[in-house]
């Protein structure tokens, strides 16, 4: 990445001294090198099976069945509609939180949340009979649906607001917002996308400490977005995208 940053970036800077491009178009131009590099990365890890992503679009809920503190760690059961493909050790994000499949029966399985997830998600607020927004990892040789997802929460937020609109639903998110943080694209743009307990959504009045997001039925109703209520604390991870660009821009 630190090659990329040196060698690209100073070809582009090169560029810009002889052909007269407006300020405006830099970042243009920085996006496109960027999401050059990411998709050649991609092409990549189509062939090798090395790292988990995900789309952000939701399969199904599962439904917690137990809770077992051990020390610092909390083992979840859940019940879901695809727990008879699961395998051990199998990746799937909960709640946009990547985790591992640890043991299963016919009906449950059994994930385990570190002390650190459970500070930095909402995992550690879950109870018995809550729903939790599961994808299993991407197959990345075909369409991506949403956007690319990590699994790796960046923070909660809180929800402040929930409005009905005709049928669909605005929720609005407040998070605590870090200025440096922001330097380095964990933010939010207008348009852009986010994760939200693992949905991936598209932002609209953002702001620097909240955004909203427009929930269609079928999302409300498939997801755990119908229990969402105003004081409900949701995950959220930022467009890696935007965290490259960020990267990029600051070499």
């Amino acid at each position: 990445m630190g090659l990329f940053c040196n060698v690209e970036f100073a070809i582009l800077r090169v560029l810009l001294m002889f052909v007269n491009i407006s300020p405006q178009n830099v970042q243009i131009l920085v996006f496109l090198l960027i999401f050059a590099y990411i998709c050649k990365v991609l092409k990549v890890v189509t062939h090798i099976n090395v790292i988990n992503m995900f789309s952000g679009i939701v399969e199904a809920t599962a439904k917690v069945v137990r809770l077992e503190k051990d020390q610092s760690n909390l083992h979840i059961t859940m019940e879901c509609p695809f727990v008879d493909e699961l395998k051990i050790d199998q990746s799937v994000a909960h709640n946009g939180v990547c985790l591992t499949v640890v043991s299963k029966t016919d009906s449950t399985y059994t994930v385990t949340a570190i002390k650190e997830t459970l500070d930095k998600s909402n995992l550690g607020g879950l109870a018995v009979g809550s729903l939790v927004n599961l994808e299993r990892s991407m197959v990345m040789n075909g369409r991506l649906d949403g956007h690319i997802v990590q699994g790796h929460v960046d923070q909660t937020a809180v929800c402040v607001e929930k409005k009905n609109a005709d049928g669909s639903w605005y929720f609005t998110f407040k998070y605590d917002f870090d200025s440096e943080m922001a330097k380095r694209g964990y933010v939010t743009v207008e348009k852009g996308s986010v994760s939200v307990n693992g949905v991936s959504l598209t932002v609209c009045n953002s702001q620097n400490d909240r955004f909203s997001v427009a929930i269609i039925p079928y999302t409300y109703e498939n997801t755990n977005f119908k229990q969402i209520e105003v004081g409900s604390v949701v995950n959220i991870e930022f467009d890696i995208i935007g965290k490259y660009v960020s990267k990029i821009a600051s070499c």
